[in-house]
């Protein structure tokens, strides 16, 4: 049930919109001025308002400014007589949602009602999805080599420098590409994804640089390419070292030219992209035994960040397990289950071979197969299976 207040110094009016809004289930509360509206608003929680203009001590324009001073969420709605139509345009370009002019219209009194009640809605609604996109997006730990590679993404993500990140599988690379991107100047344009090992080498060329109607057999349409795709933001080529030679030498000209070339096609087509790329392979080894071109390489690789190994950061396992716990008992829904310190030092003492993925599926293993407390029998039982 919504709960609205309403402002009005005229009390007729106030009793026949509750009269007419707790017939239609609302819930009521009731300010016959600005300040005494400014104190309910402070002390309680209100959905929407239903704000009056001219009212005595406080107008109803010096109320909206109020509230959203003192960081107010509630929609306002502007109530207004013909004289005061000016003053509600201006109330809803300095924040009200909208505004009714007197004698009021029950049908639009109503309709006004819910469309802000769901702006309100979705309004939280996406706050809560950022709040969990952000989450995702956390980089957890404390110890001095994840510090370093914070420290790195604080300096090259304001930039449109190309990044290669490299480190073990489960470290946390594609992370550190969205950090990246989060915090770059780029953040409001899209992240493009291209997992280079899951594409046949045969479909890279397509998959990234689009092809054109009929330019092969199964080529029944046009397709926009991740290149295109990013453009305005960044493109992430993840596993880079598994591309294809023949591939890699038209993203050389695409990062030399800025301009790809559709498959099938002529035109070329100018890309305004940031490049991170991730790789858990030895580049400069792949290079040597000509499986990776050096040109390439040196075009990727203006900065180089090094996501170390779980086993080279044991000091951040704590922390690390602590965020899964939460993460896990808000998925599955549960209270998080306390760990005891016993059975975080006995987790300390693996070598973590799968990084932090390994962890992170031992820990809801844990949270699944023990009882109220994660303890260290529980860790000997079951974080390592045979």
């Amino acid at each position: 049930m919504a709960k609205i207040l309403i402002v009005d110094d005229e009390k007729s009016i106030r009793s026949t919109l509750r009269e007419i809004l707790e017939y239609e289930k609302f819930k009521i509360e009731e300010a016959k001025d600005g300040e005494e509206g400014l104190e309910m608003l402070k002390q309680g929680s209100y959905d929407l308002v239903l704000c009056d203009i001219k009212m005595p001590k406080m107008d109803g324009l010096e109320l909206l400014h109020k509230a959203m001073e003192e960081g107010i969420d509630a929609p306002f709605i502007m109530i207004s007589a013909h004289g005061t139509i000016d003053s509600a345009v201006e109330a809803t370009k300095k924040g009200a949602f909208d505004f009714l002019q007197k004698p009021l219209d029950l049908n639009r009194l109503l309709v006004t009602l819910r469309n802000a009640l769901d702006r309100k809605e979705l309004v939280n609604e996406t706050r809560v999805l950022k709040k969990k996109i952000s989450k995702t997006y956390d980089i957890v730990g404390e110890s001095p080599k994840i510090e370093e590679v914070k420290a790195m993404i604080e300096k090259v993500a304001p930039t449109d420098a190309r990044v290669l990140i490299t480190g073990p599988n489960g470290t946390g690379k594609e992370l550190v590409a969205k950090w990246i991107h989060e915090k770059s100047n780029r953040s409001s344009g899209p992240m493009v994804e291209v997992n280079c090992a899951a594409i046949p080498s045969e479909l890279i060329e397509s998959e990234l640089f689009g092809h054109e109607k009929g330019s092969f057999t199964s080529a029944v349409k046009q397709r926009i390419g991740k290149f295109e795709q990013a453009i305005g933001g960044t493109l992430f080529l993840d596993e880079i070292g598994d591309m294809s030679l023949s591939a890699q030498a038209k993203v050389l000209r695409a990062l030399q030219e800025n301009r790809i070339t559709r498959v099938g096609g002529e035109k070329e087509v100018k890309v305004d992209v940031r490049v991170v790329a991730a790789t858990n392979k030895d580049l400069k080894k792949a290079i040597a035994e000509n499986q990776f071109r050096e040109d390439l390489y040196h075009r990727l690789s203006v900065i180089i960040i090094q996501v170390p190994a779980l086993k080279d950061r044991k000091d951040d396992i704590p922390l690390l397990v602590d965020r899964f716990i939460a993460d896990i008992s808000a998925e599955y829904g549960w209270a998080p289950k306390p760990i005891d310190d016993a059975a975080i030092k006995q987790l300390q003492q693996f070598e973590w071979t799968g990084n932090i993925r390994e962890l992170r599926n031992v820990t809801e293993r844990l949270m699944i197969m023990s009882s109220s407390t994660i303890s260290e029998m529980d860790v000997k039982k079951y974080a390592v299976l045979t």
